[in-house]
């Protein structure tokens, strides 16, 4: 880099006394004009940036002095300085330009404290300076008289020059010698005012004054450089130079302390700085600026060129001279003109490092930061201040309103002191990612160096934090027409150079400057370029601080510089960022990327628009050069390396409906498809990596030239090297690729800094194993890393976000601009269709035609043909918009023409002529409206004018039209339309030539001008193409539009912000991690695409482990945000690439990509969920790979497909420590993964598992390897909190099942030793009581036992249990029910062996581990087990064994200590479970199941009996409410069957319950009654139930049951008769009325039955012939089922209801006799309470009563015969003598009791008696003995005993009744008669005889 030094050393070897240096500096001069090299200086010439890396000569040549100005700060070092400063010069790189120019010294001086600019003093201790700028500029150390004062010579108190008057003969000698040589000179003598002047100076100098009275001195060299005489003008000249250095023309008689140290703010007072001190004549500085600026014309000797830039680069940089303004251009100007005329290469170097000091210096001195922070603490801070933190709405703006409205800040500790911590981090990464150092930064506001990519971030906050203390305390004031301070003056200076170089670059090149890069006007735009580049490098904080303001000289009007700035700059990037010249456009990218990085905040639309309409187009343009596209993407690169920035992005274009583009989806969307196209393997064309702007390379001369500027020679630190971008597609694509990768990497690092803390605790295992095992895991090396731009992450997030940051507020509007763009995509297709979803969605506020026309007015994006059909439409509300519309648009002091160009700008107006009619109408009241001066008498002469304008054009334009319209025929169209009178011909012409000179337009047409087309192939059009670039002439096409179209967006833009409308609204800064979900979202399908297709298209390592670096960044993101779709998609398609399921077309990519998703899954492993599947499955495949490419042969399912073996070299990687290591430690480190993320990681191997074992089939080497693995990481997993192992064994236990019962035997016996093992490891773990760990464990045992029907997998279940059983019996707690239920299982096998062996275990156990069992609650799984052995149908020896058992239990139970029998139930715990339900329940249950299900039917025999003798037995020791178990629990539901059909299911066939019913059942009946006579105390409380039994089973269908039911009913009555109390007894009574009223056939009186049918009278079986049958219960249907009166009823109902008839009669009977029999028995009659006995009585009667009535009813008889009832005519005659006989007999008993309570009831009794007797004598007397013998039979004992009853009467009743029984008696006579009626009767008469004393009674 030139730097001053070698600069100086050209000034100084034309100097007339300083040859001694050019012996040093030679080198350095050669080095810079390497002539005969043959290369065009052009590719490397001398850097000339104030701020470049030194890419010319040896930096030894140059022994380092630190520049002045960093010298000047003693105590602050810079930051990028300090590196240099301890180093012995030959180490360091080349030197920064010093703002005040240095030279070499043989040695490094000690550093010393000097003068800092006057406007800019260093840290507020106002340090005594020592000498003044000019003592570093001591041409080298010659000895001899004529050399200036050594540095160590002066004196540190010097403030002001040094003066000749304090007589230092040294400056006596240097002016006098330049004095006496002009003196000497020959125009001296000819001129004598010039003579005259020269002696006066002499003579002042001799005599020591001139010191005080410079301009009497200053004059004779004035007039020596107006000679024109080279050699005086160089005198002259150089003397000039050598004043300015000892500040000889400061004009002041002030003091000579100078300047105040700041702040507050150097003021008025600053004497010595008053260069435009209010002198009335021209000020001396602009009198010596004027003197040496016009020494250059263009014929300037070099000589004197050297001189004039050495001389104004000494006034510029002068601290103590000050230049201004239009001095200050002009002296800039004339350095330009040097550099851009002087033909000297040396010359042009020189020229050129010098205006990039004086320029660099323009801005250092401009002081915009505070420097009260002490230097070290302001480094910590500001080097890492973030953008990101709070700060005042001011500076939210992108143009910040004057300081004096500044709203004061939060005080600057506060502010600096939250950001101090980041510095750490920040810090060593900035200055480690800088490739140069930092250059020209020695500015007191620049505190962290300024070459990285986001030093801008670092920089764009210092001067805000304190923004009040820097402002001048007069602008705080109101008053603020006072003196501008001197930085005001600095601030306005540096925009005045800005401003004129912003101005150089855009003068249009034409095509000849284009071509030839040494052409004038190309080197003018390529430095002005250039230094607009290195004015953003290193001056930054001058555009983005607030406190930088430009007050106008006039009114003092504040404008902030970056807004005054702002225009400028962005015509400057719109006018050459589409230059087809390679250079110019390279400059300008950078320029656009420090623009972005740097002033994003202030120039928020402004971005948008140059990305929108410039640099992103021309990425997608075909016409733009791969250099182009390489550079911009560079740009975008490093806009991807930077999270801050790329997430802001996102924030305020993407979520901003105000911009019209997605940006940041846009630039993802293009760089994914460049990054995905395919590459055409076409050789290059030759010209195709060159630019359009470059010459042919054959071109270049041979000779040496003058040097000129590529964008390699303005290196600027932080540039792109673009040499050698851009040379082929794959380059590009390769580049873009590069970017996508970055983006993602920016995207981790803004998404998941913050959060890496928090999951470090769960990490820490996982990462220490990474490191030992597996250093590839970890995050890639940035040493290796290609994107390291990434460094130490310098613009991650601060660790608390922004209050305003609120991610919830961006991902609304980004909802809502997709919806707003999906709107207006709706209106582009049909506008009225659109404008309803915008008014639905609130983009349009309401339907009135104003507002529908504002949305119309103002939004971007809306196709204007579609505007112009919706306006045009005839509705009314269409009218209605159309003229709200044009009545928004200002159409005042227009000319008719630009008007109507102004209004078709709106929209396209549409085709059919009644809408161009409704158009113009409007348009022309609109511009008769705002145009009252017009020639126009009223509107409709503008209408038909401007109709016939719009014909004109399309006449004069159409490609269609071929006779043209004259201006004749335009003006004969338009005669007599102003009211009948002509308009003014001129008018109208200048209207016509206005139109055919250019046409009316939309802007869009302009832009999508056509593209020519690539000619036609063939010699015609060969030879017209030839010199043609075709692409570049389409390209300049192209890119003009664009640059119009651009800087007209710009100037609206101005206008709004001079406006005074909030210039581009509000600028958001990133702080939240959120923000990287939505921009994820919207970005990953071309994540995707961008990724996907290289690593599918390449075998390029170097790419593949890009798109693999990719990969593994966008799942992480997926991963962290749980975003389950995109997560899928990446890991989905990063699994395919793996092509483990291809293994002949694997390449070594393939290997990478297995790698890294082993990577993922190490790394990610928490937040993978469903996406293991993938994972682990490519983890089996690869196992498979190493097992074919071993050798082996596998098994596999898919038939007929040959698969080819991976090639020997994969095979080997394949196996590499890389890939086993990973592949082990996804299952080693899962033991790490969280509770949620084991669960699917085990559910994923679960599948893969799975299907490995699938796809083997019944090979006998199935694939385990994931079952294997399922094992081991079971073991891993052991340790975890019992919670977490509930939820994996859930999985694994149903995975287990699943395996162990695969019909591939190789498998299940594989599992099974598995399950074995864990199990085994599982029971040493100690189990709490209550919990069931080791039961659900051990349930796939079970689970196979029962569906594994493979006898020797079974078997091996059983070995398994007993093998655990002798090793962890003592640790066996629930998993004994478990166990159990496994034997349980195997007592169902078919199989002897394995029933056999299953009981001896079982036997073993009952012996042996009786009390464990008891004590760990397996209690009652044991009686299961042994029931289930007792119900084994096909042993019945081991059935027989079982029963044996568990009647054995019961002894052992009683004694067992654990089970508490002993304990007396008050010493047991109030919450102990009772013994009772704990130990005996399960064994009498045992008993009753084998009773219910056992198929056997001796075992279910000596069930039967174990249970009963058990109950007699054990019964006396139950408590109560145990018997209450035992009997509705287990007694009673032995009966169940009776009551409901749904207990027969468990019989297989009706046979089996037909035995079960006779033997079973019956046997249990009787043991039941035999039971509760035992316990009939104890038992007497449920005798209800027992009724209620026997109820049911009496009134039973099948009369062997019911038979059964009534014996065991006058059992039970008659055994306990003497322990029935009353209250029985009365339940007793209930339940034979009950029983009674059930049997009583009601039916037979239902007239519908006897209706006939379809005349079949079928054969009706008799019922006793049924007794054959199976016995079946069927419980009768209560009587009031009856048929309701009318309804039809089928023959099969009828059959049904006869049958049941026919059931109750016989039951009635049956009842009849029960009762009979009890009645009659003593023990009964002697116990009944006689009012339940005259109850018994009515149920008989009423039974009697009924059969009666029916046996007298012969046509209802004969009816039911007739219809089929019976065979023969139905008589219920058994029932009606049967219950009088029974009825009688009691009813004389009672009545003949002698028991009191007997004679009290007797009136009621004599009450049933008489009626019944006299009834019976009545009908019996009726009997035909002819027909009815068998009645006259069946009557003829109760006859009997009724007369015998009869005749006891006392005499009283025998009187009494003998009127009614005379009679009767008398006609008994009349018959034949059995004997013992004739004996009643005799005895009756002989009665009578007694009572009437006919007989005496003796």
């Amino acid at each position: 880099m030139h730097d001053d030094a070698t600069i100086h050393g050209y000034l100084s070897k034309d100097a007339t006394k300083e040859s001694v240096e050019n012996a040093e500096l030679t080198p350095t001069v050669s080095s810079v004009d390497a002539p005969g090299t043959g290369q065009l200086a052009v590719e490397d010439p001398p850097s000339l940036s104030g701020t470049s890396s030194g890419t010319v000569g040896p930096p030894t040549a140059l022994p380092d002095v630190a520049p002045a100005e960093a010298q000047a700060e003693a105590t602050p070092p810079d930051p990028a300085g300090d590196s240099r400063q301890p180093q012995p010069p030959q180490s360091l790189p080349p030197t920064p330009p010093a703002k005040l120019t240095s030279v070499p010294l043989p040695a490094p001086p000690p550093r010393r404290e000097s003068l800092q600019p006057s406007g800019n003093a260093s840290n507020g201790n106002a340090r005594p300076s020592t000498d003044s700028t000019s003592s570093r500029r001591a041409n080298g150390t010659r000895p001899d008289a004529q050399s200036l004062p050594s540095r160590s010579a002066s004196p540190a108190s010097h403030r002001r020059s040094m003066t000749i008057s304090r007589g230092h003969s040294v400056s006596i000698v240097l002016i006098a010698s330049a004095l006496e040589t002009i003196a000497a000179s020959k125009e001296a003598k000819r001129s004598p005012a010039l003579k005259e002047s020269v002696q006066r100076a002499l003579d002042m100098v001799k005599s020591g004054q001139g010191g005080d009275r410079p301009r009497e001195i200053f004059e004779p060299l004035r007039l020596a450089c107006e000679t024109r005489n080279e050699k005086l003008m160089i005198a002259s000249l150089d003397c000039i130079s050598k004043l300015i250095s000892y500040s000889f023309f400061v004009e002041s008689s002030a003091e000579s302390q100078g300047l105040p140290s700041p702040p507050p703010s150097p003021g008025p007072n600053a004497t010595g700085a008053q260069a435009d001190s209010d002198t009335s004549k021209q000020s001396l500085v602009d009198l010596v600026v004027h003197t040496i600026t016009s020494c250059h014309t263009e014929s300037t000797p070099d000589t004197v060129s050297l001189q004039i830039v050495k001389a104004l680069l000494a006034l510029t940089l002068s601290s103590t001279i000050l230049v201004h303004q239009s001095s200050l251009l002009k002296a800039v100007r004339t350095v330009y003109n040097v550099f851009l005329l002087s033909t000297d290469p040396v010359n042009q170097t020189v020229a050129q490092g010098g205006l990039t000091q004086m320029v660099n210096h323009v801005f250092s001195r401009c002081k915009v930061a505070p420097l009260s922070l002490s230097r070290s603490d302001s480094l910590a801070t500001l080097s890492s201040t973030k953008v990101g933190e709070p700060r005042s709405p001011l500076t939210r703006n992108s143009t910040p309103a004057p300081p004096s409205k500044a709203p004061s800040e939060t005080s600057e500790v506060e502010t600096f002191s939250q950001t101090s911590q980041d510095h750490k981090a920040a810090a060593p990464s900035t200055v480690a990612s800088q490739s140069d150092p930092p250059q020209g930064q020695e500015h007191p506001y620049v505190l962290c160096p300024l070459s990285t990519k986001d030093d801008l971030i670092c920089l764009s906050r210092p001067s805000e934090a304190a923004h009040n203390e820097l402002l001048p305390e007069e602008v705080q004031d109101t008053d603020l027409i006072r003196h501008m301070s001197t930085n005001d003056l600095f601030i306005k200076d540096a925009f005045l150079v800005f401003r004129a170089l912003c101005k150089l670059t855009m003068k249009p090149l034409n095509s000849e400057s284009e071509r030839d890069l040494k052409s004038h006007a190309m080197r003018s735009k390529l430095l002005s370029l250039h230094l607009v580049l290195t004015i953003l490098n290193n001056h930054m904080p001058i555009f983005v601080s607030p406190s930088a303001i430009i007050y106008s000289s006039s009114n003092h009007d504040a404008t902030p510089f970056i807004q005054a700035a702002n225009q400028y700059l962005c015509l400057c990037l719109s006018r050459n960022a589409v230059s087809p010249v390679p250079q110019v456009f390279e400059i300008s990218v950078e320029i656009f990327w420090r623009v972005i990085s740097g002033m994003r905040k202030q120039l928020k639309k402004e971005i948008e628009v140059l990305l929108h309409e410039i640099f992103l187009p021309i990425l997608e343009m075909k016409t733009s050069t791969l250099k182009q596209k390489a550079v911009i993407l560079g740009m975008l690169q490093r806009l991807c390396q930077d999270p801050q920035a790329l997430v802001e992005i996102y924030l305020n274009y993407d979520c901003d409906s105000d911009a019209a583009d997605n940006i940041y989806e846009h630039i993802v969307n293009i760089v994914s498809k460049m990054s995905a196209a395919p590459v055409m393997h076409t050789p290059t064309k030759g010209n195709d990596p060159t630019s359009p702007g470059l010459p042919p390379q054959s071109k270049h001369h041979p000779t040496s030239v003058p040097p000129t500027l590529t964008t390699s020679a303005l290196a600027v630190p932080g540039n792109l090297d673009t040499t050698s971008m851009g040379q082929s597609e794959p380059q590009l694509k390769r580049q873009a690729l590069e970017g996508l990768v970055a983006a993602l990497k920016s995207l981790v690092i803004w998404g998941t800094a913050g959060t890496a803390a928090m999951e470090t605790n769960e990490s820490q295992a996982r990462s220490t194993l990474d490191t030992e095992s597996h250093p590839e895991a970890i995050s890639p090396d940035p040493s290796t890393d290609r994107l390291s731009g990434f460094g130490s992450l310098e613009s991650t997030r601060q660790p608390t976000p922004d209050i305003a940051d609120d991610p919830s507020k961006f991902e609304s509007a980004k909802q809502r601009k997709t919806t707003l763009l999906e709107g207006i995509k709706k209106f582009n297709f049909k506008p009225k269709r659109g404008i309803q979803f915008l008014i639905e969605h609130g983009f349009i506020p309401s339907s009135s035609p104003q507002d529908i026309a504002r949305f119309l007015h103002v939004t971007d994006g809306l196709s204007k043909t579609m505007i112009g059909e919706y306006l045009g439409e005839g509705d009314e509300e269409n009218i209605a918009t159309m003229h709200a519309f044009v009545d928004m648009m200002d159409l005042s002091n227009m000319s008719f023409v630009d008007a109507l160009r102004t209004f078709l700008q709106a929209f396209r107006l549409p085709g059919e002529s009644q809408k161009i009619d409704r158009y113009m109408l409007k348009f022309a009241e609109r511009y008769i409206a705002g145009n009252p001066n017009t020639p126009f008498k009223n509107a409709d002469t503008a209408y038909v004018l401007a109709y016939s304008t719009i014909m004109l054009n399309t006449d004069a334009h159409s490609p269609q039209v071929k006779n043209r319209m004259t201006k004749a025929d335009f003006l004969k169209n338009n005669r007599g339309i102003n009211d009948g009178v002509d308009l003014p011909e001129e008018f109208v012409s200048s209207i016509f030539d206005d139109i055919v000179g250019n046409e009316i337009r939309m802007k869009d047409e302009v832009e999508a001008a056509p593209i020519p087309t690539t000619p036609a192939p063939g010699l015609a059009n060969a030879l017209a193409n030839v010199g043609r670039d075709l692409q570049k002439e389409a390209y300049m096409m192209q890119s003009n539009n664009m640059a119009n179209k651009t800087e007209a967006l710009f100037r609206t833009l101005m206008r709004s912000q001079r406006k005074g409308s909030k210039s581009g609204e509000q600028y958001f800064s990133a702080s939240h991690f959120i923000h990287v979900r939505p921009m994820f979202e919207v970005a990953w399908i071309p994540f995707l695409a961008g990724l996907s297709a290289p690593l599918q298209a390449t075998d390029d390592l170097e790419i593949v482990e890009l798109c693999l670096d990719g990969f593994k960044n966008a799942i992480k993101i997926a991963c962290f945000f749980d975003l389950e779709l995109e997560r899928n998609a990446f890991v989905t398609t990063l699994a395919k690439f793996t092509f483990l399921n291809n293994l002949g077309e694997m390449k070594t990519k393939n290997m990478e990509a297995i790698k890294t998703l082993l990577d993922v899954a190490v790394t990610e492993g928490n937040n993978l969920k469903s996406s293991w599947r993938e994972v682990l499955t490519c983890v089996s495949q690869l196992e498979h790979m190493q097992l074919i490419s071993s050798g082996l042969d596998l098994p596999d399912n898919k038939k007929g497909r040959g698969k080819k073996a991976p090639t020997e070299e994969l095979a080997n990687e394949s196996r590499s420590t890389h890939i086993t290591v990973a592949a082990d430690m996804v299952f080693s480190l899962s033991h790490y993964l969280s509770g949620t993320a084991i669960v699917d990681f085990v559910r994923a191997l679960c599948d893969v598992s799975w299907e490995e074992i699938q796809s083997s089939g019944l090979s006998q080497h199935p694939r385990l390897f994931s079952l294997q693995k399922l094992v081991e990481i079971s073991y891993y997993n052991m340790g975890r909190i019992r919670l977490e192992w509930s939820n994996l064994w859930d999985i694994l236990g149903e995975h287990f099942n699943q395996v162990c019962c695969h019909n591939n035997p190789h498998v299940a016996f594989f599992a099974l030793d598995a399950l074995r093992q864990l199990a085994m490891r599982f029971l040493e773990k100690e189990e709490l009581p209550h919990f069931k760990f080791q039961k659900d464990f051990l349930r796939p045992f079970e689970f196979t036992m029962v569906h594994n029907s493979n006898p020797d997998v079974r078997d091996m279940v059983l070995q398994c249990l007993q093998q655990m059983i002798q090793a962890r019996v003592a640790n066996l707690r629930s998993g004994w029910r478990t166990m159990f239920g496994v034997f349980s299982a195997a007592s169902k096998v078919p199989t002897e062996r394995i029933v056999n062996s299953a009981f001896e275990i079982v036997t073993r156990l009952n012996k042996d581990q009786f009390p464990a069992i008891v004590r760990h609650g397996a209690f009652a799984d044991l009686t299961v087990c042994i029931t289930d052995f007792c119900k084994v149908s096909k042993y019945q020896k081991i059935s027989l064994l079982a029963i044996a058992m568990l009647r054995g239990i019961i002894p052992v139970m009683l004694e067992c200590p654990e089970c508490g029998f002993k304990v007396p139930a008050a010493e047991r715990g109030a919450h102990a479970d009772d013994p009772m339900i704990k130990f005996w329940f399960p064994v009498l249950f045992g008993f009753y199941d084998v009773i219910m299900n056992g198929e056997d039917l001796e075992v279910r025999r000596l069930a039967l009996d174990s249970l009963f003798t058990t109950l007699k037995t054990y019964g006396k020791t139950y408590p109560v409410d145990f018997w209450d178990t035992v009997c509705q629990e287990l007694l009673f539901p032995i009966f169940a069957v009776l009551k409901s059909s749904q207990d027969l299911s468990r019989f297989s066939t009706q046979e089996d319950m037909s035995v079960w019913l006779s033997t079973t059942m019956i046997q249990a009946l009787r043991n039941m009654i035999d039971l509760y006579t035992f316990y009939f105390e104890t038992l007497e409380r449920f005798l209800d139930g027992l009724l209620d039994l026997l109820c049911v089973c009496i009134c039973q269908e099948n009369d062997t049951l019911a038979r059964i039911g009534t014996s065991c009913l006058q059992q039970l009555l008659e055994n306990n008769v003497k322990k029935l109390s009353p209250a029985r007894w009365e339940r007793v009574a209930t339940t034979f009325v009950k029983l009674f009223r059930t049997t009583t056939p009601h039916q037979l009186f239902d007239e519908s039955l006897r209706v006939e049918i379809d005349g079949s009278t079928p054969d009706i079986q008799d019922p006793t012939e049924s007794s054959g049958e199976a016995i079946v219960p069927a419980p009768l249907s209560p009587n009031d089922q009856a048929g309701k009166a009318g309804a039809k009823i089928s023959l099969n109902d009828r059959r049904r209801i006869f049958r049941q008839i026919i059931v109750k009669c016989v039951l009635q009977l049956l009842l009849i006799e029960t009762t009979n029999d009890l009645l009659r028995n003593d023990e009964v009659y002697n116990n009944i309470p006689p009012e339940h006995l005259l109850r018994l009585m009515g149920v008989l009667d009423h039974s009697y009563q009924f059969a009666r009535m029916f046996n007298e009813d012969k046509e209802l008889r004969t009816g039911l015969w007739k219809v089929g009832f019976m065979k023969h005519l139905p008589n219920l005659l058994k029932q009606e003598s049967s219950s009088a006989a029974t009825l009688v007999h009691i009813l004389l008993r009672m009545y003949y009791d002698p028991r009191p309570e007997h004679q009290a009831a007797r009136p009621q009794v004599a009450d049933r008696l008489l009626p019944l007797g006299l009834g019976v004598l009545q009908d019996f007397t009726k009997l035909k003995a002819d027909t009815q013998a068998k009645n006259i039979a069946a009557w003829t004992p109760v006859v009997a005993e009724i007369l015998d009853g009869f005749i006891r009467f006392d005499d009283k009743a025998f009187t009494r009744y003998l009127p009614a029984i005379y009679p009767l008696a008398t006609d008994l006579l009349g018959r034949d008669m059995a004997p013992e009626i004739r004996q009643g009767l005799k005895e009756y008469f002989t009665r009578v005889g007694y009572i009437q004393g006919i007989i005496d009674r003796s």
